[in-house]
């Protein structure tokens, strides 16, 4: 399974890939599967388990989360 974190913008995709990494989650940058968006666009996938993490360090950094997904496969 992977998690995801979608945006809206390209620059809050790069924060929270920055913002993840310094706070030691293995983060990176991916596109958006097909089957959550026919537009093209950034995601970031991290580790499932570091979810809770993950959310906490958009919180704290006002970093503008569009959704959160778990994808089979």
């Amino acid at each position: 399974m992977t998690c995801l974190a979608t945006f809206k913008t390209t620059s809050m995709a790069l924060l929270f890939e920055r913002a993840c990494r310094k706070a030691g989650v293995n983060a990176r940058i991916a596109p958006v599967p097909r089957k959550l968006s026919a537009s093209c666009g950034l995601a970031c996938d991290f580790p499932c388990e570091s979810r809770a993490e993950v959310e906490a360090v958009a919180r704290e950094h006002k970093i503008e989360v569009a959704g959160f997904h778990e994808i089979e496969g």
